[in-house]
């Protein structure tokens, strides 16, 4: 099991090569500012090791129909406010 430790922003800046070596070994650093997480180092098998999100393809025209039988005339409208 791996553990993960905080450092504030300018820390982190400073030892960035040993924070390096630490993910390398398996062990993750979550960065802060102002006492708020920001980001994370994190080792590489780890970070691919979540769920990938699926394609959006298969929704491709999905909203077909969507804006109702009239529905280029409501987004002409709809794109005619915006010119105002």
């Amino acid at each position: 099991m791996s553990h993960s430790n905080r450092k504030g922003v300018e820390q982190a800046r400073g030892q960035l090569p040993a924070l390096l070596a630490e993910a390398e070994r398996g062990r993750s650093t979550i960065i802060t500012r102002h006492g708020r997480a920001i980001a994370a180092i994190v080792p590489v098998d780890r970070m691919t090791a979540g769920k990938r999100q699926k394609s959006l393809l298969a929704l491709a025209g999905s909203g077909r129909g969507l804006w109702g039988p009239v529905g280029q005339i409501r987004l002409r409208k709809l794109r005619d406010e915006w010119d105002r």
